[in-house]
């Protein structure tokens, strides 16, 4: 009966504390969860898109020593029409991101402008912006619902005019804190955009997104990508997320 009785606190204890997160928290601990996983970590990824096209790449993701600042580079390995592309991102976290696309076509280097963040991510339904994350800054938050397994936050832009929705709701796992649904509102309202978590997976005892998919209801496409040679703390250096690496790719993303 004490067994019992011990038991039941412990668990009472934990729904209390889980009860007591405040929206923000809940939402700074799935961004921690989502692109902070471990010191520096790697991905191969395929993407598909419904029309038939398809994309081949690699993803490195370093977090500064300051926990917050982080850089991306993601490497396009095919098909023809993108091989040798090339994404870089400096993320900074409450000011605007430097974000810089290698065009090898061109052999041209292009600068991303801040506004642009909230685009097509080469051709896919996926946005700039879904590929390191929106700061948590800007938007205002407020946990409007919770259920035996989630939380549900909605998500309101504080600049309006530089975004293109008018709202959205996150589903948010209460256990490993992993967006597992956010729903995009046009600003009359209307649903236009799901993306989604399908597949989760536990590497190097890190709860992982390794399928997810986003959705445009307005135009009907969808993109699907799928993450699979995930490696965590693997010792990458500074100098890969530099420019000088966008038009010479590292051996990190080549092999």
């Amino acid at each position: 009966m004490k067994k019992r009785i011990i038991a039941s606190l412990i668990i009472a204890t934990a729904a209390t504390v889980r009860a007591e997160l405040s929206a923000d928290e809940i939402v700074s601990k799935a961004n921690q969860a989502s692109y902070y996983a471990g010191k520096d970590g790697s991905a191969h990824v395929v993407m598909k898109l419904s029309d038939g096209r398809s994309r081949e790449l690699t993803i490195l993701r370093k977090n500064d020593d300051n926990g917050v600042d982080q850089k991306f580079y993601v490497y396009f390995k095919g098909p023809a029409d993108v091989r040798k592309m090339a994404y870089l991102v400096h993320k900074h976290p409450g000011k605007n991101d430097d974000r810089w696309l290698f065009l090898p076509a061109l052999n041209l280097v292009k600068r991303i402008a801040p506004g642009d963040k909230r685009t097509s991510f080469v051709g896919s339904d996926f946005l700039y912006e879904d590929v390191s994350g929106r700061g948590l800054d800007e938007d205002t938050h407020e946990l409007v619902e919770t259920t035996d397994t989630q939380y549900v936050v909605k998500c309101v832009p504080k600049d309006p005019g530089s975004v293109e929705f008018g709202s959205y709701k996150v589903w948010i796992d209460k256990d490993t804190f992993i967006p597992r649904k956010a729903e995009y509102l046009d600003k009359n309202g209307k649903l236009y955009r799901v993306v989604e978590s399908t597949k989760i997976k536990t590497i190097q005892g890190i709860p992982t997104v390794v399928e997810s998919i986003a959705k445009n209801l307005k135009s009907g496409s969808s993109t699907t990508n799928t993450f699979d040679q995930i490696k965590y703390g693997i010792g990458l250096k500074d100098r890969i997320f530099t420019e000088r690496f966008l038009r010479r790719p590292p051996r990190e993303v080549t092999r």
